[in-house]
């Protein structure tokens, strides 16, 4: 994630982890991959007293969050200063907040632990399952979060590549029904710009060279863009639901509203409109 982007998501996950485990504290970070060295930074806090644990590194097997990273699961102490299941590298950040009960969980994307979400007490007291669940909760959206970014930055790298070769108009439809589809879920406002540009780009891109001479310009509604995006792409209403985040009957709307617009009876007559019109590549 981009830092800005980092910290918005980061901090709403912290929050909604406050809020859900009934913890008074909650911070965490990604993770910097410098070479063979995988560290976390403390980038984000929500509920802390003080600065002592912004920016502390962590590095895989030490203290809590780094056993949490080092297996792969979640790890909880009763009493961070006293437990002998970690080593203490950070006990004066941890006193100085003056932490007891501590609850780590990894985010994993793809088998790879990609950062750690933390959740706290100032009181030496068991983390029950109602805690230890709503932060898994949390951590899963920030591994959504990654991967739709992932998938973004894979698709616009390959959106960038050259058009040329057997199939390679119908790899650049495939991955133009993607980007459409991930646009909305993107909170990061730079980079979903930049995504509904390449998008353009491609859309626009049919018409160079031999393409079919465009139709006098008509007006769709992004949302309708996106499902004949996913029609074009072989999806079923259904299947374009899934992928916008819509019920099929709003899919079946937006559909009969573009093919009204493009004068289509059938959804190929609609697709091939909107190429002609320099709205789908």
């Amino acid at each position: 994630m981009g830092d800005v982007t980092e910290a918005v998501e980061m901090q709403a996950a912290l929050s909604r982890m406050r809020r859900t485990t009934g913890l008074p504290v909650a911070f965490g970070g990604l993770l910097s991959d410098d070479g063979h060295n995988r560290r976390l930074r403390i980038a984000e806090l929500s509920g802390a007293a003080t600065r002592a644990l912004h920016g502390l590194v962590i590095t895989a097997g030490s203290g809590l969050g780094g056993k949490s990273m080092a297996l792969s699961r979640p790890c909880a102490v009763t009493d961070y200063h006293s437990s002998r299941h970690i080593s203490h590298e950070y006990d004066v950040a941890v006193a100085a907040e003056g932490l007891r009960a501590v609850l780590a969980v990894p985010v994993v994307v793809r088998h790879k632990v990609r950062g750690v979400l933390y959740a706290a007490l100032r009181e030496a007291l068991p983390l029950g399952d109602r805690a230890l669940n709503a932060a898994m909760a949390a951590a899963r959206d920030v591994e959504q979060s990654l991967v739709v970014r992932d998938e973004v930055h894979r698709l616009l790298t390959a959106a960038r590549e050259p058009v040329a070769g057997p199939g390679a108009w119908e790899l650049v439809r495939g991955a133009h029904s993607e980007l459409r589809a991930l646009a909305p879920r993107i909170v990061d406002p730079a980079l979903r710009g930049e995504l509904l540009s390449v998008c353009g780009r491609l859309a626009a891109a049919a018409g160079d060279g031999p393409a079919p001479q465009r139709e006098h310009q008509v007006a769709l509604t992004p949302r309708e863009v996106d499902v004949l995006a996913c029609v074009a792409a072989g999806s079923t209403n259904a299947v374009a639901a899934q992928r916008l985040g819509l019920r099929p009957e709003t899919v079946k709307g937006y559909l009969r509203s573009a093919m009204r617009k493009l004068g289509a009876r059938t959804r190929l007559e609609a697709v091939v409109a909107a190429r002609r019109a320099g709205l789908l590549p």
